[in-house]
């Protein structure tokens, strides 16, 4: 086995190293050079797409098509994406692996989850008119430049809102970058323009001048954090500058003539020139190395380094991590580099080992950390096998050591290590890793329909596989050439039992697939209405979505459903929907008596409700202002009733005719009634209008007015009870205290109510006098309650007599005991008369 160092790079004072990952990956007739190739951060899918300003071979017509291939790292074809929408003008990946393609004439596709899958928008702000000559992508968006060299920036993938920049000079531009927001000063995106011999940095309120005057530059490069800004000559020199333009750090003389065709930078320590077959490493100091293909090479810049790719090699280039350079590094004395060393004597069964061990035992656990952490950063297997046997034996010499950052160190190695394999093309260094987070491995892997490694992944790891599950099902929806039951009964016998599985989006994809009757199939065993509910108006199946809102109970789902219906369907047709369904009909009521009375009444004329429809008119006719329409209403309402012959509608009719007759009435009676002269009523109680009034309170108003016919007519037309009508008269001579007229009814021999009322209510009213009259006529009750009746008048003497009468002598005492003055004696005497008990 080859030593670690053996791939090492000195530049300056730092270790670079070149790691083979993969080899023979392109067909060698591809002629990758004809190519631009576009490659996603953390080492993800490559994109390429043929140069159309390069000349290239001719093979027949079927190779004359145009289109993108995206390419695992390995050169595994993952998916070809044919092409005939115009001239593409750049590619890009997002952050999550969305892969993003812009055309001369402003139109942007984004394609998500490399199935070929887009979402398409315009850029606009005249980039149709102008054209668009270059883009450049960060992680959640990119820059345009059009042909005026007016610059449109677009900050979110998810939702695209295109914005113009400031306008920077019109001379020609030699070359660009992007500052992304989250590494600029302003916190927005900023534009590097090299137009003339200086430089423009443009955000989105100006166009600032730095005044460079060493250009025209042809390249420049902004370093993965913003940090470091480098830039390339027309002379061939290449200056770095610091990323608040305030130092210059280097300036590097590549003494080529040619302007390379690249530049990039290799993490944050150094930058990379790329001409056809040879790359120029340029680290701090100006001090750079050199490499030298036998193709065309390609720089594809990462976060953490730079994968190098040719026809016959994919490369990673970065820098060494200082734990791998403290435990390989020729002549290291560290902790690290001795516990490896006692490891290997170990296995040899040499007693060296413990001489080294003791010789490093008051920093063995440091060692320990090190050589965890450089076997993470280690992309041979023999190595991190032998990193980790060293750790392994110096903690079990270790008293008290916390095995945690062991263990999660072995499980990463074991997840990077499967998806690095060729047949997978992940080649992700531990840097990467911890940055993506495994949920969005796992996510990559699932783009790729690498389903069983993923499940093993997410099991080995304890996370969640729902969505592995439905991505799975969704591309059995799509590709499969089963018939529908068959699909449907293998999706659903693998997702039995499995957790979070949601059969909505699976239904989607067999709808977009045009597979309605799977995917309807497929929502049978979603168990959230709320998620059935909205594909099934989608997919046009209205009574279903209806029923499965129904079956939830959830009131505001239904009438989500009921809305859509209602929107969609003629009158008639949504009625007989509801109709038989008794849960919608309730709720279509409810809403619509607050909301949509005109609704309600279609409705219930198309069911022949003609009661509820009457009833909803007599609401109506009650609360108009004017009498006119509420004599409509009525007259309406009855006449809904008509041809209705049971019982209680034959009612409702004739108290309805009633009722308008008892308004014409009261009409009438405003009408004569009613001061003719406003001003007249000046310092009287104001008219009591008629108008809403019921049959007996109608009466009361006239009958306390003093209109006795106009009284005794409305009890005729309406047919009130004789002891109604004379309790309504009593109420209302007492309220208008006519206590002559109430005297003169005591002259009666009958009333139909008894005499006992009046009493009542003239006490009530306060007049004592007038009540007293009618305790004689209240014969009907005992001498108890009469006596009682005389006493509550004050008049006490009456009592004491009503009392001799029945010669109650306890009521006569009774009686004593509440007189007082002239009364008392009077009573006195009546007890005198009466004989004594033995």
């Amino acid at each position: 086995m080859s030593k670690p160092t053996a791939n090492w790079e000195k530049v300056g004072d730092k270790f670079y190293r070149k790691v083979q990952l993969y080899t023979a990956v392109f067909d060698q007739d591809l002629e990758l050079g004809n190519y631009n190739v576009v490659g996603a951060p953390y080492s993800g899918a490559v994109a390429i797409y043929r140069d159309e300003d390069k000349v290239y071979t001719y093979r027949g017509n079927q190779a004359a098509k145009s289109s993108i291939d995206i390419y695992s790292c390995a050169g595994k074809l993952i998916r070809r994406i044919n092409w005939d929408k115009g001239t593409i003008r750049a590619l890009g990946w997002s952050e999550d692996e969305k892969l993003l393609v812009v055309t001369e004439d402003g139109t942007v596709r984004c394609y998500y989850g490399l199935q070929g899958d887009f979402v398409p928008f315009s850029l606009g702000h005249g980039a149709e008119e102008h054209g668009v000559q270059s883009c450049r992508f960060y992680s959640s968006g990119f820059v345009a430049l059009l042909g005026n060299n007016h610059l449109i920036s677009v900050s979110s993938y998810a939702e695209p809102r295109p914005k113009l920049l400031a306008v920077p000079p019109s001379d020609p531009v030699h070359s660009w970058a992007i500052i992304p927001p989250a590494y600029s000063l302003s916190r927005s995106v900023e534009v590097i323009l090299a137009i003339g011999v200086t430089l423009y940095v443009v955000d989105a309120t100006e166009a600032e001048d730095r005044n460079f005057s060493a250009g025209p530059f042809k390249h420049i490069s902004v370093s993965p954090r913003g940090e470091f800004l480098a830039f390339y000559t027309e002379d061939g020199k290449v200056w770095v500058v610091s990323g608040d333009w305030s130092d210059k750090l280097s300036e590097y003389d590549s003494k080529v003539k040619t302007v390379p065709k690249d530049m990039q930078w290799c993490g944050s320590n150094a930058v990379a020139l790329a001409w056809e077959d040879e790359v120029h490493l340029i680290g701090p100091r100006s001090v750079a190395t050199k490499f030298y293909y036998d193709a065309w090479v390609h720089l594809l810049p990462d976060v953490d380094g730079l994968r190098l790719l040719t026809n016959d090699v994919c490369e990673y280039l970065q820098k060494v991590p200082d734990e791998t350079v403290e435990v390989f590094r020729l002549g290291s004395e560290s902790p690290a580099a001795n516990l490896l060393e006692a490891s290997s004597l170990l296995e040899q069964k040499s007693p060296k080992a413990d001489d080294l061990i003791q010789l490093i035992r008051p920093s063995l656990g440091e060692a320990v950390d090190t050589c965890i952490k450089a076997a993470a950063h280690e992309f041979n297997i023999h190595w991190q096998k032998s990193l980790l046997k060293a750790a392994s034996f110096g903690k079990s010499v270790l008293d008290l050591y916390s095995s945690d950052d062991f263990v999660d160190i072995c499980d990463t190695l074991r997840v990077l290590n499967a998806v690095r394999f060729y047949e997978i093309g992940l080649p992700m260094s531990y840097e990467q890793y911890r940055r993506l987070t495994p949920e969005k491995l796992i996510e990559r892997l699932t783009n790729r329909n690498e389903y069983l490694l993923a499940l093993r992944i997410a099991s080995y790891l304890h996370l969640p596989s729902s969505h592995i599950h439905e991505h799975w099902a969704q591309q059995k929806v799509r590709v499969s050439t089963d018939s529908e039951e068959e699909i449907c009964a293998l999706i659903v016998k693998k997702l039995h039992g499995k957790p979070g599985i949601s059969f909505e989006e699976i239904a989607r994809a067999a709808n977009d697939e045009g597979r309605v009757r799977l995917a309807t199939e497929l929502l049978n065993y979603e168990p959230r209405a709320g998620k059935q509910v909205p594909l099934l108006l989608a997919m046009k199946e209205d009574t279903i979505a209806l029923d499965k809102a129904i079956e939830s109970g959830d009131t505001d789902l239904i009438f989500h459903v009921l809305l859509h219906l209602r929107k969609k369907l003629p009158l008639a047709s949504f009625f007989r929907v509801i109709n038989s369904r008794p849960v919608a009909t309730a709720l279509v009521e409810s809403s619509a008596l607050d909301q949509d009375r005109g609704l309600l009444k279609d409705l219930y004329y198309q069911d022949d409700r003609r009661l509820e429809g009457s009833n909803l008119l007599l609401t109506e006719a009650l609360s108009q202002a004017s009498l006119a329409p509420a004599l409509d209403k009525l007259k309406l309402a009855s006449k809904y009733l008509q041809d209705s012959r049971d019982a209680p509608s034959t009612f409702h009719r004739q108290a309805l005719d009633e009722t308008a007759k008892l308004l014409r009435l009261q009409e009438q009676f405003e009408k004569d009634l009613s001061p003719r002269d406003p001003a007249a009523a000046v310092g009287t109680s104001s008219f009591p209008g008629f108008l809403g009034l019921s049959a007996n309170e109608t009466i009361f108003q006239l009958l306390r007015q003093g209109h006795h016919k106009r009284a005794q007519k409305i009890q005729s037309e309406f047919k009130i009870p004789e002891k109604t009508y004379a309790w309504l008269r009593l109420r209302a001579l007492v309220s208008a205290r006519h206590w002559i007229e109430l005297e003169e009814l005591a002259k009666h021999k009958k009333s139909p109510i008894g005499w006992e009322p009046f009493f009542n209510e003239i006490l009530a009213a306060g007049n004592t006098r007038v009540a007293s009259i009618f305790i004689p006529k209240c014969t009907a009750l005992g001498v108890a309650e009469r006596v009682e009746m005389w006493t509550k008048c004050g008049l006490l003497v009456k009592a004491g007599e009503e009392a001799f009468k029945a010669k109650d002598r306890a009521l006569l005492e009774d009686i004593r005991g509440k007189a007082s003055g002239s009364a008392t004696v009077e009573v006195e005497r009546l007890l005198g008369m009466l004989p004594q008990k033995r």
